[in-house]
């Protein structure tokens, strides 16, 4: 895996580099409308920032407060080195931590494989969000 840094923090804290990443990713690459990227719930989640060893920030994700995991995202030069599984499981380690029994996720269908190694089982059906493709997802601890 590559050498990273994750740092986690309020929105306030981490915005700006969330952002940057998710508005790369989803908005830029994947066409979501800006205006549905970024939301009300960002300012009670928990989030996450992971940086390069250059100190670039190149992922992130949220934890929201019902133990919810969203807004996974991997800036594209970054993809395949490791980032993504550092991600989710320190959000799972927070879930975990703060008594939640099960982490929850709607995971684009494309990104389903990802999360069943991670021990992850599709609940439910397929449904779009943002005119994308996603199925819901849960991981009991």
């Amino acid at each position: 895996m590559t050498s990273v840094e994750i740092r986690y923090g309020d929105w306030a804290t981490l915005s700006a580099d969330a952002q940057e990443i998710r508005i790369a990713v989803f908005v830029q690459e994947q066409n979501v409308p800006p205006e549905l990227e970024m939301d009300e719930k960002d300012a009670v989640c928990l989030h996450a920032v992971a940086y390069d060893a250059a100190g670039v920030p190149v992922g992130t994700g949220r934890l929201l407060p019902d133990g919810h995991i969203g807004r996974m995202a991997v800036m594209k030069h970054a993809r395949g080195t490791g980032i993504g599984s550092a991600l989710l499981r320190g959000l799972m380690a927070h879930a975990r931590e703060r008594g939640h029994p099960d982490v929850m996720l709607s995971a684009q269908t494309h990104a389903a494989p990802f999360y069943l190694a991670h021990g992850f089982t599709q609940v439910g059906g397929e449904f779009h969000e943002a005119g994308i493709p996603h199925i819901e997802m849960r991981h009991v601890f």
